[in-house]
C-alpha cells in the first residue's frame, strides 16, 4: 500500500488512445509484435501505476521475458492510479479498451472482484500455485474461495530517524538501535520536538516527526495500539475499538494540537505535496528525523543519498513492555473483464509474480517477495533490508482481504484527515467509518 499517500505512486499522465491502439494490436507469424519479442507471440497490454525507480525494474522484467517467451510479447504503459483509485482501469474496462494484465494494490483484490471487474483465474490453474504464496498474500488474492490475482512484492514499517538532524540536536540516539529493542512513543516525541525548527515567518521548515505523513496511516497506528480492524465472526468492521480510538486521539488528534494543525498542514503542503518525487523525500532532504515507512526507500538512498546518516527501528510503542507491531501490504497482478488478450497475459503474470521475476524485481527495488522459496534467500536482502526481512515481516499483521477494502481504506483515510485537522473526535470520525462501511459490506455477508 507505494507513494507518501500509500505505496501507490501516481503515474504522469500518459494518452489514453496510446493505450487503446495498443490494445487492438495483436501477435502473428509475420514477426514479433515489438522489437525484442519472438515472432508469432501475442501482443498483451500491462498497465501499471508505478513511476521511476520502481517502473524501471519493471520494464527489466518485462524486457526479460518478452527476450524469452514463446507466447506473450509484453507493451507496459504507465497510468494514472493509486491504492483505491482504479478510475482509468474502470473506465477502460467498461468501454472495451482494458489492458491484458493490471497491477493492484492486493488489498483491493475481493473489492474489485466483487464489482465484476476482475477475471477468475481458476481456469488458467492459479488455484495450484496458492502453496508457493505466503499465506496472508495469497488470502488478499482471492475472493470467495477463487483466484483473481497472482501476488507480487510484500513491505512492511518501520521507524525511519536521521542521526545527524538528532544529534545535531543534542539527541542521544542509542535508545533507536533496534537491539535495544522498541523505545516508547513518549521517547520518540521528546526527540522529536527538540528538532522541531521555525523560520522567521513562523512556519516550521523541519518537524521531528509528523506521525499522520507516508506510512502513518490508520491502520499504522490502530494496529500499534493493539486494536483490530474487523470481526470475521459478526461479519463487521470494527473501527470504533477502543484501542484504534485511542490511537487516532493520541497519534493524530494530540499530536497535530501540539504542533498547530494549519502549521503541520502547511509543512505538508510544502514538503510532502501530490506527486513529490522520490528524489525531495522530505527525510531525504532533511526537514524530518523520524518517518514511518517501508523498505522501498532504501532503494532511493542508494539512488539519491548514499550517504544518508540515518537509521531504522521498529514502530514505537505506546508504553513500555508492548509489543512492537508492523504490517504488511504489496501488489498483484489481475486479468480485468473483457480483456483481449488474456492468455499471453497471464502467461507474463506467471513469469512476473513467479520466481525469476520477482526475484529481480525485489533485488532491485528492495521489496520483499511473496514467493516463499525466496523469503529464505540471503543475498536478496543486504545492510537495513535485513532488519525488514527478518525481524518485521515474520510478525507482520495485514489488512482484513473483504469485499469493501479500499472503500474502508478510504473511509479511515477521511476519518483520520478530520482528527488531524481538529474537525471532528476520534469517536465521532470513527463511529461514522463503522456506519457507512458496514452498510456496503452487509450484502457479502457472511464471507466465505
Amino acid at each position: 500500500m507505494r507513494s507518501f499517500s500509500g505505496r501507490g505512486w501516481t503515474a504522469s499522465l500518459i494518452c489514453l488512445s496510446v493505450v487503446v491502439a495498443a490494445c487492438a494490436q495483436g501477435g502473428g507469424s509475420s514477426g514479433p509484435p515489438l522489437a525484442g519479442c519472438k515472432s508469432g507471440t501475442t501482443l498483451a497490454t500491462f498497465w501499471t501505476s508505478h513511476t521511476p525507480p520502481d517502473s524501471d525494474s519493471l520494464k527489466h522484467v518485462v524486457d526479460t521475458y518478452n527476450g524469452q517467451s514463446s507466447v506473450g510479447c509484453v507493451k507496459m504503459v504507465q497510468v494514472p492510479g493509486s491504492e483505491t483509485d482504479v478510475t482509468k482501469l474502470m473506465t477502460a474496462v467498461r468501454g472495451g479498451s482494458g489492458p491484458d494484465v493490471y497491477m493492484l494494490d492486493r488489498f483491493t483484490v475481493a473489492e474489485r472482484a466483487a464489482a465484476g471487474v476482475l477475471t477468475d483465474l481458476t481456469k488458467y490453474g492459479a488455484g495450484n500455485l496458492s502453496s508457493k504464496y505466503v499465506d496472508f498474500a495469497w488470502k488478499e488474492a482471492t475472493f470467495q474461495g477463487k483466484p483473481y490475482a497472482l501476488p507480487l512484492d510484500t513491505d512492511v514499517r518501520a521507524l525511519w530517524y536521521r542521526k545527524d538532524l538528532l544529534k545535531a540536536a543534542g539527541v542521544d540516539i542509542t535508545p533507536l538501535d533496534p537491539a535495544n529493542g522498541p523505545v516508547t512513543i513518549d521517547t520518540v516525541r521528546t526527540m522529536a520536538n527538540k528538532v522541531n525548527h521555525q523560520d522567521a515567518s513562523g512556519a516550521y521548515d523541519v518537524i521531528g516527526f509528523v506521525p499522520w505523513v507516508d506510512q502513518g496511516w490508520h491502520y499504522t497506528w490502530g494496529f500499534d495500539f493493539g486494536g483490530s480492524f474487523f470481526d470475521s465472526g459478526s461479519c463487521k468492521v470494527t473501527p470504533t475499538d477502543p484501542k484504534i480510538v485511542q490511537a487516532f486521539t493520541t497519534m493524530f488528534g494530540d499530536w497535530a494540537k501540539a504542533l498547530g494543525p494549519e502549521k503541520a498542514q502547511t509543512w505538508v503542503s510544502s514538503f510532502l505535496p501530490p506527486n513529490n518525487p522520490p528524489q525531495q523525500w522530505p527525510f531525504l532532504t532533511g526537514k524530518t528525523a523520524f518517518i514511518i515507512t517501508g523498505d522501498w526507500p532504501l532503494n532511493w538512498v542508494k539512488q539519491y543519498k548514499p550517504d544518508l546518516q540515518y537509521g531504522v527501528t521498529y514502530i514505537p510503542i505506546p508504553k513500555t513492555g508492548d509489543t512492537p507491531s508492523t504490517w504488511a501490504g504489496g501488489w498483484s497482478l489481475v486479468i480485468p473483464t473483457g480483456a483481449k488478450h488474456a492468455d499471453a497475459g497471464y502467461d507474463f503474470m506467471k513469469y512476473l509474480a513467479g520466481p525469476d521475476g520477482m526475484k529481480t524485481y525485489v533485488t532491485e527495488t528492495q521489496h520483499l517477495p511473496t514467493w516463499k522459496s525466496l523469503g529464505s534467500d540471503a543475498s536478496l536482502y543486504q545492510g537495513d533490508h535485513t532488519f525488514f526481512a527478518t525481524k518485521l515481516l515474520p510478525v507482520a499483521k495485514s489488512r482484513p482481504p473483504i469485499p469493501v477494502g479500499a472503500f474502508y481504506w478510504d473511509q479511515l483515510s477521511t476519518a483520520q484527515d478530520a482528527v488531524v485537522r481538529g474537525s471532528a473526535t476520534a469517536d465521532k470520525a470513527l463511529a461514522d467509518v463503522a456506519t457507512n462501511t458496514n452498510a456496503k459490506l452487509q450484502q457479502f455477508c457472511p464471507l466465505k
